[in-house]
């Protein structure tokens, strides 16, 4: 059988190339011609590593949840729900990427699928069906992306649109805006553990009652 040339490359350093500049410049920077300028190659050569950017997409989610760091599930559903949702959030974070590559990905993946796993673990007691367990994850998931998306977008109030707020406020115009914010929620930072919780609590206990 005759022996072709040995490939320059691993699948494994191509798609580490292809974080490493999404994390850096996030996924409008990520192109098969800059992942082969960075790694020294023709950009038609990565084509034998991955057939196109939609499965190289589908690696890098992989990859990077890989190191989703959670413990063992301690059966107290609500408690383990938070921290997986933390773990996430602090993966997202630390991957700005992460969220936008998420939606209609293949998620196929071991990494993934143990996370898959990890969450089903977490509310076996419980009691509800796989369906409306593994509805729950994807909610629960879609709801980190979407808090790390605000996060990242500098979602904080700025100087203006606090000056404008406080202006209609004070035109009496909107008086239960005007109550919530004397009452502290002007200043207050939107905790992720605390909105974490309610969307969490509510989603399993309607469920439980549905």
């Amino acid at each position: 059988m005759p022996r072709g040339r040995p490939p320059a490359h691993t699948r494994e350093q191509v798609v580490d190339a292809a974080i490493g500049i999404a994390d850096a410049e996030g996924l409008g920077a990520l192109t098969m011609r800059r992942i082969a300028q960075d790694l020294g190659a023709g950009a038609m050569s990565l084509y034998t590593y991955v057939p196109d950017k939609d499965r190289l997409l589908d690696l890098m989610v992989d990859r990077v949840g890989g190191s989703l760091v959670v413990g063992k599930p301690t059966g107290d559903w609500r408690t383990d729900l938070i921290a997986l949702a933390g773990a996430q959030r602090k993966l997202m974070l630390a991957h700005p990427w992460l969220p936008a590559a998420l939606p209609n990905r293949r998620l196929t993946g071991r990494n993934m699928l143990a996370y898959l796993e990890t969450g089903l673990a977490c509310l076996e007691p419980t009691g509800l069906d796989g369906p409306t367990k593994l509805e729950i994850v994807a909610l629960m998931t879609g709801f980190v992306a979407s808090f790390v998306t605000s996060e990242q977008g500098g979602a904080a109030p700025q100087e203006e649109q606090v000056a404008l707020i406080g202006e209609a406020v004070a035109s009496g115009d909107f008086p239960q805006l005007a109550a919530a914010l004397t009452e502290g929620g002007q200043g207050r930072e939107p905790g992720f553990d605390r909105i974490a919780d309610w969307m969490i609590t509510g989603l399993v206990t309607q469920a439980l009652e549905f």
